[in-house]
């Protein structure tokens, strides 16, 4: 079973996926190759060797099952079907050969919360209350008010905005569906439906040579049963925000274990789950465990979503955050590790997020978009744990620009779900605020086109056609072409640091984290250590230390100045070696100012 997993496990006693660099890959939005305007899996083949140059080690294909699309695949109608504008089984089948011929690994999508309207379960489910998939959904009765009116079982309040429930006229009852009504909720439950889906949509791709699954909402599958109302947080709303009635569940560990013991570990496949609400380590670690054999590892979303209001209606009111509250976050999720048995990921974007050097660092000129750009990504690569690029964050991509109307140019259910409501609310100030927050924060920003040339249409799909969604206007001079040729670009920076990263591993990928001058708004200062990868099983036959100094600023930082002394910080004998600058051509060290950081510039001092 699953061929390639049992000949390249661990590297010494270390896990394969722990030292990868894995790369999300948004299919609609990477490479086009029969000119209908949509990504296609053919596309990603022909890009695979890119892949490989960059450093990837296991290419993450986010979904391209069959889909009526309400919410790009998140949406699913067959498991065990590619949607056709992305190509055939045979096309994943050839996918999965071109990765595992480089030496590269390959994931899928795992949405198992929910499924489309259009499956058949679903289907067969609604059709009648003794169907035997009946219980394979969540279906309840009608509450009525005082007067008789009809309402749903609860009132909890969906991710994409409205009820969680909706009315269902054949059968008079209502189902559950945390996201979009397209997207009802599976009843976990059912000990059938869990059976089905590790058959239908687990095993089918394992056996067909996938590496393992980054797993969709997956700390939602236990609800509450006993389905009470939440308590009123938006006064004035009829629904309210309910997270904790779905989140952390009371037999969510019972089902992950089941799933791991049964489907996974036979497979030897890698997990990564996506696990949001989640925000205390100590509720994240019996997810990662490695005595819990659950999960490999979790996506915990605090830093990623930092400017963003609430996770419902003040989601897209976007509220500026000083340095300091990244740096703390960033602490106490590198430091929760030591001393336990778990694991953890380092990304700061993904296909559900603006882009990362419009939100942390600063694409308002050239210069310091491609000063922040090598920050963000020198602050990536020396965080412990694995770590996750999404597609053209390696080049630097920004957000749509600002100008570009949303109800014309964005296309994402819970963008328009959102403005929609915003507009319905007749508040002018709640409109401008969730406009300027959407401009900042939407999801659509990760999913416009991939930008690979000067060509029309970003060398994304062909000239002349529309393609799903516009091509970012600034494509001619941000585009992998024009930086492949450029030895100081940020794409060569993020093969180059990545090199660094392997080449480093026991201080970037495994080291313990130490803070320095955390309340500092200007610099991000920390020091790795490979004394704590020793518990890690790296063999460290030198102790090595590096410091990470990173100004997050426009203006010049002087070390000095903030009392930083590189060679006392790192507890230097002999003095500290500069590794690493991100300003300089060519590393002239002779031209860098002592102690003085550009704006933007950041570099990274080894000790010895």
């Amino acid at each position: 079973m699953g061929s390639v997993n049992d000949t390249s496990l661990c590297v010494g006693k270390i896990p394969w996926w722990k030292e990868a660099v894995f790369y999300q890959v948004y299919p609609a939005s990477f490479k086009d190759t029969n000119n209908d305007g949509w990504g296609d899996i053919p596309g990603l083949i022909a890009k695979i060797d890119y892949l490989h140059d960059l450093g990837v080690d296991c290419v993450w294909l986010s979904p391209m099952f069959e889909s009526p699309q309400k919410d790009m695949g998140y949406d699913i109608s067959d498991y065990q079907a590619v949607y056709s504008r992305y190509g055939t089984l045979s096309d994943v089948d050839n996918l999965i050969a071109a990765c595992h011929a480089r030496g590269m690994k390959l994931i899928l999508d795992l949405v198992v919360n929910h499924t489309s309207d259009q499956h058949p379960w679903f289907q067969e489910s609604r059709s009648s209350k003794t169907n035997p998939k009946r219980d394979w959904y969540m279906w309840k009765p009608a509450r009525y008010d005082a007067d008789g009116n009809r309402m749903p079982p609860t009132n909890w309040r969906s991710y994409f905005a409205g009820p969680t429930w909706t009315w269902d006229e054949l059968t008079q009852e209502y189902y559950l569906h945390l996201y979009d009504t397209s997207q009802p909720d599976l009843n976990w439950e059912n000990e059938e439906c869990r059976k089905a889906i590790y058959n239908e949509a687990m095993r089918f791709w394992l056996d067909r040579g996938v590496d393992g699954f980054r797993i969709d909402t997956v700390n939602k599958y236990s609800k509450r049963t006993d389905f009470p109302d939440a308590p009123v947080t938006m006064p004035g709303e009829t629904d309210q925000p309910a997270a904790e009635m779905w989140c952390n569940g009371p037999r969510i560990h019972e089902f992950i274990r089941e799933m791991n013991e049964q489907v996974l570990a036979p497979y030897n496949a890698v997990s990564v789950g996506e696990l949001s609400n989640t925000p205390l380590p100590s509720q994240v670690l019996p997810y990662v465990s490695a005595a819990a054999k659950e999960l490999d590892m979790v996506f915990e979303f605090s830093t990623i979503r930092l400017g963003t209001g609430g996770p419902f209606h003040g989601k897209y009111l976007y509220r500026e955050f000083p340095l300091s509250e990244l740096k703390a976050y960033v602490a106490t999720w590198q430091q929760w590790l030591e001393g336990t048995d778990g694991w953890h990921t380092v990304f700061c974007e993904n296909h559900d997020n603006g882009r990362a050097v419009s939100r942390f660092g600063d694409d308002s000129t050239v210069e310091l978009w491609e000063a922040s750009a090598k920050t963000i990504a020198l602050w990536q690569a020396t965080l412990t744990g694995t770590i996750f690029l999404y597609q053209g964050q390696e080049i630097g991509m920004v957000n749509m620009p600002k100008e570009w109307p949303i109800e014309q140019e964005y296309k994402d259910v819970e963008s328009l779900n959102f403005y929609g409501e915003a507009k319905a609310s007749g508040d002018a100030e709640r409109i401008r605020k969730t406009e300027k927050g959407l401009k900042i924060l939407a999801r659509d920003h990760s999913r416009i086109p991939m930008q690979w040339d000067a060509s029309p249409n970003a060398g994304f799909t062909s000239a002349g056609v529309m393609p799903w969604m516009r091509v970012h206007d600034g494509f001619k001079d941000l585009n992998v072409e024009k930086q492949e040729g450029d030895d100081e670009s940020v794409l060569r920076f993020y093969k180059k640091i990545l090199k660094m990263r392997k080449e480093y591993s026991g201080l970037f990928v495994h080291g313990a984290f130490r803070p320095v001058l955390q309340e500092d708004e200007t610099l991000f200062v920390y020091v790795k250590d490979d004394q704590g990868s020793e518990e890690s099983g790296v063999q460290v036959n030198k102790r090595r230390k590096a410091l990470v100094a990173m100004n997050f600023s426009g203006q010049p930082a002087s070390l000095q100045e903030h009392d930083l002394d590189v060679a006392a910080t790192l507890g230097c004998k002999h003095g500290e070696e500069l590794l690493l600058v991100t300003t300089l051509k060519k590393n002239d060290f002779s031209r860098m100012e002592a102690g003085v950081l550009k704006p933007w510039e950041s570099r990274v001092y080894l000790n010895f």
